[in-house]
């Protein structure tokens, strides 16, 4: 029996499974037959995948095993493999985290990854017991340029101008605005990774109760930072659990470990829309109770109809028709804090890591357009 997972990534449907031998596989899902998707449910539990159209059906490892009317096949149909789920050749997992590359040639995922390692060890390490996804993922649109999104994820400058109501209701709960709070640093991670780390008002379920929580959850936090301080010491434990980060690995993929964790990808379908995909990801071993609360408070702040995507997606539509007018009006000054010797959470430097990478990307694609062009003169 295998856990499956319908995913689409850089526009492949893909089928995830973990099948019972613990082996995590990723195939193209389509059919060998005739290209039908093979899995149309988006999660579930399988022994075989069975296609719709023609009923060929595939074990969890992606073998065909079962051909209606085999009789009409010639005898060596498949020996070669050819008729099997083809099997995504580059997945690669760190701490948990899931990455696949359509890309032969590319790097490792250790290699490329980088310096973010240790901000994704950051997350990873505030529980023993692994991470889970809570329940299925929030899905939604928004009308502006994908690399807006990119830039969005990481700007805490906009946060309390743009989430001023949040900031209020928090407030009421025992989560006030002191001197300390919203301050931090920027870091440029390379590769076009970067993060900003920071302190902020609102709670955390791993390490920062307020009353709007309740009592029941002010001892398990408790109980969990002294855990912490168990496992690395007061520095690295303090750091886990009191400080926020925004973490953007280059280029779509988004971790906010702020007062939940969530979990964004985002493709654009055209120049001006993009599809999300967004997840709230928690430590397996949490009750109940708990499980609620930081649910709560992640679908408040972080869900599609909570008090900051909304308010960030509008300023996002606002931009894209703003850039309308760009034949005239200059825009998009990421210059902010290019003025300091080490870069604050609030100023711009995550955003030109992001558009330094990107500018490289451009430059070596239209280098190998010119060098095509040579070789076809």
């Amino acid at each position: 029996m295998s856990v499956i997972h319908r995913r689409k990534v850089g526009g492949r449907n893909l089928l995830f499974t973990h099948s019972s031998d613990g082996v995590i596989r990723a195939f193209y899902n389509s059919c060998p037959h005739r290209g039908a998707l093979v899995c149309r449910e988006g999660k579930g539990n399988a022994k075989v995948f069975r296609c719709f159209y023609h009923a060929w059906s595939f074990n969890n490892q992606g073998e065909l095993v079962g051909l209606p009317d085999k009789e009409g096949f010639l005898e060596d149909h498949n020996c070669d493999g050819s008729k099997n789920m083809m099997a995504v050749k580059r997945l690669e997992s760190y701490r948990g985290f899931i990455f696949v590359n359509f890309d032969d040639n590319a790097i490792s995922l250790e290699d490329y990854l980088g310096n973010a390692k240790e901000y994704l060890d950051l997350v990873a390490d505030q529980t023993e017991v692994g991470m889970e996804v809570l329940q299925d993922s929030q899905e939604y649109s928004v009308r502006a340029n994908w690399k807006l999104l990119c830039e969005n994820s990481f700007d805490l400058y906009h946060g309390v101008p743009t989430h001023k109501t949040y900031f209020d209701i928090v407030a009421t709960r025992g989560g006030i605005m002191e001197k300390g709070s919203l301050v931090g640093e920027a870091h440029d991670l390379g590769n076009g990774h970067a993060v900003m780390e920071y302190y902020a008002p609102w709670p955390r379920p791993i390490g920062k109760w307020i009353e709007g929580y309740g009592e029941e959850a002010k001892e398990i936090i408790e109980k969990i930072n002294a855990r912490l301080v168990e496992r690395f010491g007061e520095e690295r434990a303090h750091r886990i659990s009191k400080k926020n980060r925004n973490i953007l690995i280059f280029p779509n993929l988004v971790i906010n470990d702020i007062m939940a964790i969530a979990i964004r990808t985002f493709y654009p379908i055209e120049p001006g829309y993009i599809e999300v995909s967004a997840y709230a990801l928690a430590p397996k071993n949490e009750t109940e109770n708990f499980k609620q609360v930081r649910n709560d408070s992640y679908l408040e702040f972080l869900g599609p109809g909570g008090f900051a995507t909304p308010d960030d997606n509008e300023a996002l539509e606002l931009c894209q028709e703003g850039f309308a007018n760009n034949k005239e009006v200059e825009w998009n000054d990421i210059s902010k804090g290019m003025n300091r010797a080490i870069p604050q959470a609030t100023d711009e430097a995550q955003m030109r890591a992001f558009w330094r990478e990107w500018n490289v990307r451009i430059m070596d694609a239209e280098a190998k357009k010119i060098d095509a062009g040579r070789v076809k003169v």
